[in-house]
């Protein structure tokens, strides 16, 4: 791989490193040609053949870093492959292609290859292979190389086999080899190679892929601001997403959800603004508010890299959120916004927001707020609106709606008003007929089993259950492996059920027979085994996945099964779905404020079908506010190869009474919209259908965008989104020019079809009553209580671990140490340095006093006698008292009350005897002046040096002076020495007034220090004994005195 760096000596690998390297590069003749994702090198004069290592490099240097344009695209060339040079004939070159499909994998082979080999698909052979099978050398030989001389025939066919098994285990999308080279000797050479690899299958091969490099498709540069937000994507369970399609644009969007980024910047690109489109991207899936802020400030840094005399737009958007907290990751958006103010302000950026979904009102309370304090004149809209109702009104195509009042609280349920009934027709009953399919539609009745201890999802799934006035909650049984069967509580209502939850789905099964729904959280790790599991019950009817990242085998393979077993699958990648009174699948619909408010708990006359689980939410609100509501939706999922599609939801509504008009909302990729176009057109689907397929703005990238679904991406002309908007306009399904204009579509088609008669309005009956849980209704600030723990010295709440306010990265950058967490923990202050030091000093000399104290002691005997750790350390522990480590508190309180009484050392002396009180702090059993106790001395000193008044020590020093002289070992001892000290050192410090300092004392925080400093001696004795492997211990007879009668 020859790269940029040839140009820059300093960078290490010129041209004479890779000649250092590869020295073959001298030996051999060669091949050279531009690596970077561009197709038909060969027609454009981009490959050179048979030259010298002078001659490739040349070659090379003339075409790097310079502008190129292959196919109409221009860009730079800066990633060469040089390979040897394979000399052979026309005739030895072969075609081959393996590529994958819904229901097959298929191989097509061709017994000509190179640049000229031309329409494969329609003169290569084919080879199909169902899902989940293998290929025999004999299949290969009669399916495909009836053309090939027969003496090539068994090579090439064995090398086909291995290459298939190859293409499997390595989960390829799409491999294709022109040409391969069968050489005299037969050696097989692929000289040239495209592919694409399931990336979703990493966590399958990324040992055996190895090291995989992701580039930029050829003319659109990489910036990095995309590498930036990949790495930050990669290390969040959030979607970051960010492509930059024209640096210089005036149109730049910040959208949350995946169909909706792509919805966004289709309807910029349809109101004729495509080539002012800057950038794609989504920010979703919850991110936290620092990864918002990093995501919004990267936006705005890129908008305020090129002025436009006629100012800039950027349009902050999303579909109507399940769970994301709206206000959360509004805080990071206004911090970006805070930075970015004077700039956005020079570069004459007007900013529009629509956001929805939990705690948008109080996120677009703050967003209006902060735009009017820092003068951004920023537009906000929630759910009142429909998605993009704020593109055209952005760009000035339409009169701004006025903004809604924040402080009325959230928007509630539409109202509409009675259409006039012009004929008094009656609704149509539609016959069914052929195309069957499996979905299980759900009744009132229907339950379900939820593997994954999915709380929040569950929860939300019963409250959707009694606001529909369902008999009994929709779920039955939970399924968790990795904990022992046990029950979970859940509100019913306003009172609490018990859920039960199993460790194996087949005991979840046997125990509800009933359950014909399994709803898999798995991970997409898991996913595939515990779904196929599932399918083995006969009585489950239909499964949803909701994992993102299934691979496309794995879901392929359950595909198969599903339809074998006549399984009805939604997934995988989907949020599931909602049929109003009936029952919801995980968390679809979002919060119950938006059930409310799109009229979900009573069904409606709308069905309809999606790719984005995002968008689902969207449809909802639209469908509520331009007809009588939805009747039953479905997010089918946005990967490749959904478990159902689109023609096995709307055939069933098809052939349900309920559903009087359907909607599809399709996307770029795949072909399953003409699957719908062929019902419509044989006259299986009569009812009126309204579909857009998102993905129209594709045709104004000059390059290769992903857009925020795996299966988002055509592979032809056909799967762009506007040749299959086009062919179901052709089909008479009703296809409006925008996605923009859909609710109108909808408006109208209701209007007609109850004038016709042909829908029968319902008067609308009570709004039932929300539920709110008290912590979120105490997060939207509706409900306190007060709260039964307080805590004032640490934090685990936010980013970071806090001691009393200060973070434990600080802790450490500043050196703090035990004894500054100490003093941040026990005191609730930053002491000095001095203090820190000295609270250390205490925990060391206060450390072990050898195994004879009774501490100690006792815990020798707890650890011989087979106990844990935490035993024999409590049993340490609680021989601390009066006689035992527990004088420092009862010396410092007798020292300081002396000295403060202004009683002189004497007579303090004198009234001690007086009172027959002993002198906590005074005596050692062999200690002396003359003798002194070296801890004492170490103590002493330090105070001396650093604290500003030891007038406490002093007292004591001088009731030693006085209590030596009567018996020379009634030294000041280490627990008086430090009694006396530390009551100087929190007196004189200045973090405390006197009456703190004193209350301190009175706490028992040095009885604390020894406790923490004994606890150190007491587990090194514990663990010294199991080391020794030290036996039971018995005391022995002779070292107890006996009595049995007393005198």
């Amino acid at each position: 791989m020859v790269t940029p760096g040839v140009l820059d000596p300093t960078k290490g690998d010129d041209w004479n490193v890779i000649l250092e390297k590869n020295p073959w590069l001298k030996t051999e003749r060669l091949v050279a040609k531009p690596d970077q994702m561009i197709g038909g090198r060969g027609k454009a004069g981009l490959i050179a053949v048979n030259k010298s290592f002078d001659e490739v490099k040349a070659w090379i240097s003339e075409r790097m870093c310079k502008d190129t344009t292959v196919a109409g695209i221009t860009g730079q060339l800066t990633h060469f492959l040089i390979e040897p040079f394979v000399p052979h004939q026309q005739s030895e070159e072969f075609y081959v292609c393996i590529q994958s499909h819904r229901y097959k994998d298929e191989i097509f082979f061709y017994h000509e290859g190179g640049v000229d080999v031309g329409d494969v698909d329609s003169k290569a052979s084919k080879l199909a292979i169902p899902t989940g099978c293998d290929i025999s050398e004999e299949m290969v030989r009669l399916e495909l190389l009836s053309e090939v001389d027969a003496s090539k025939q068994k090579t090439l066919a064995s090398f086909i086999k291995a290459l298939f098994t190859f293409y499997k285990e390595l989960h390829f999308a799409y491999l294709e080899i022109n040409p391969i080279a069968m050489l005299p000797n037969n050696k097989i050479v692929p000289l040239d190679l495209v592919a694409k690899i399931d990336e979703t299958a990493s966590f399958l091969c990324a040992s055996k892929w190895g090291e995989l490099d992701w580039p930029s498709p050829f003319g659109r540069a990489a910036y990095p601001e995309e590498a930036l937000i990949r790495d930050l994507d990669g290390k969040t369970g959030a979607s970051l997403k960010l492509t930059v399609l024209n640096d210089k644009g005036r149109v730049w969007t910040m959208v949350a959800g995946g169909g909706a980024s792509v919805v966004y910047s289709d309807t910029v690109a349809d109101y004729g603004w495509g080539s002012e489109l800057a950038n794609y991207g989504e920010y979703s899936g919850a991110p936290s508010t620092e990864e918002t802020f990093t995501y919004a400030k990267t936006i705005l840094s890129l908008m305020c890299r090129y002025k436009h005399p006629e100012g800039k737009f950027l349009i902050i958007g999303g579909g109507i959120a399940n769970f994301t907290d709206v206000a959360a990751t509004f805080t990071g958006l206004i911090k970006a916004l805070d930075m970015f103010a004077d700039q956005i302000k020079e570069n004459k950026i007007q900013i529009w927001c629509r956001r929805a979904g939990p705690n948008y009102l109080e996120g677009l309370k703050k967003l209006k707020i902060a735009s009017q304090k820092l003068g951004l004149g920023v537009k906000v809209y929630g759910p009142e609106t429909h998605i993009t109702a704020v593109v055209p009104m952005a760009l000035g195509l339409k009169e701004a709606l006025p903004e809604p009042d924040l402080n009325a609280g959230p928007a509630p349920p539409p109202t509409r008003k009675r259409i006039q009934v012009k004929s008094k027709a009656a609704p149509k009953r539609t016959p069914t007929n052929g195309n069957k399919h499996t979905i299980v539609t759900a009744t009132p009745q229907s339950r379900a089993i939820v593997y994954g201890l999915q709380n929040r999802a569950v929860q939300g799934m019963l409250d959707f259950d009694h606001m529909c006035k369902r008999k009994t909650p929709s779920v039955c049984a939970m399924v968790f492996p990795f904990s022992g069967n046990h029950y979970v509580k859940f509100y019913w209502g306003t009172e609490e059920i018990l859920v039960p939850v199993y460790t194996t789905t087949k005991e979840a099964c046997q125990k509800h027979p009933d359950a014909i729904t399994f709803i898999n959280f798995a991970s997409f790790r898991s996913v595939y085994e515990t779904t196929m599991e599932a399918m083995q019950y006969p009585q489950i009817k239909t499964v949803a996945i909701i994992a993102e990242g299934v691979p496309e085998q794995q879901t392929r393979q359950l595909i198969k099964e599903a339809e074998i077993k006549e399984v009805g699958m939604i997934g995988p990648a989907t949020v599931g779905g909602i049929k109003p009174g009936c029952i919801r699948i995980g968390n679809t619909g979002g919060m119950l404020d938006n059930v409310v408010m799109s009229r979900l708990y009573r069904p409606g006359s709308v069905a309809y079908v999606s790719k984005s689980g995002g968008m689902s939410n969207e449809l909802n609100n639209i469908i509520a506010r331009n007809s009588n509501g939805v009747y039953e939706g479905v997010a089918i999922g946005g990967d490749r190869y959904p478990g159902s599609r689109f023609i096995d939801h709307l055939l069933r509504y098809q052939d349900d009474f309920g559903a009087k008009i359907l909607v599809l909302l399709g996307e770029v990729g795949g072909q399953d919209e003409y699957e719908v176009i062929a019902a419509v057109k044989s006259g299986r689907i009569t009812k009126p259908i309204i579909a857009w397929c998102v993905g129209t703005c594709a045709s104004c990238f000059s390059t290769e965008v992903q857009f925020g679904h795996a299966g988002a991406q055509a592979r032809g002309k056909t799967e762009t989104a506007m040749a299959k908007n086009a062919a179901m306009k052709e089909a008479g399904i009703i296809v409006p020019d925008s996605f923009d204009k859909l609710p109108e579509a909808l408006d109208t088609l209701y209007t007609k079809m109850v004038e016709d008669g042909e829908i029968v309005e319902e008067p609308e009956g009570e709004t039932p009553q929300v539920p709110v849980d008290y912590t979120w209704a105490k997060k939207l600030g509706m409900v306190r209580k007060p709260a039964n723990f307080i805590s004032s010295i640490s934090d685990d709440r936010g980013e970071e671990l806090q001691y009393c306010g200060i973070s434990i990265s600080e802790v450490f950058s500043q050196s703090l140490g035990v004894g500054g967490v100490v003093s941040l923990l026990w005191f609730r202050r930053q002491l000095p340095p001095a203090c820190c030091k000295f609270v250390e000093m205490i925990l060391m000399v206060t450390a072990d006093h050898g195994p004879a104290v009774s501490g100690a002691h006792n815990t020798i005997v707890t650890a011989r006698a087979g106990k844990d750790l935490v035993s024999a350390l409590c049993s340490g522990l609680l021989t601390i008292g009066p006689r035992f480590g527990g004088a420092l508190d009862d010396a410092a309180k007798m020292f300081a009350e002396a000295r403060d009484s202004g009683i002189s050392p004497k007579d303090f002396v004198e009234q001690c005897k007086k009172q027959n009180k002993l002198i906590m702090g005074v005596g050692h059993r062999i200690k002396s002046l003359a003798n002194p106790d070296q801890r004492v001395v170490i103590i002493k000193e330090y105070a001396k040096k650093f604290f500003k008044d030891t007038s406490i020590l002093d007292f004591a020093l001088a009731v030693e002076q006085i209590t030596t002289k009567k018996r020379a070992n009634l030294i000041l001892n280490v627990d008086g020495c430090i009694a006396a000290c530390f009551t100087d050192m929190l007196r004189s410090c200045g973090a405390f007034s006197r009456e703190e300092a004193d209350d301190l004392m009175s706490f028992g925080c040095l009885n604390g220090l020894f406790v923490l400093g004994r606890s150190m001696g007491f587990i090194g004795h514990h663990l010294d004994q199991l080391r020794l492997k030290q036996p039971l211990y018995r005391h022995p007879w002779d070292d107890i005195t006996y009595i049995s009668e007393l005198a």
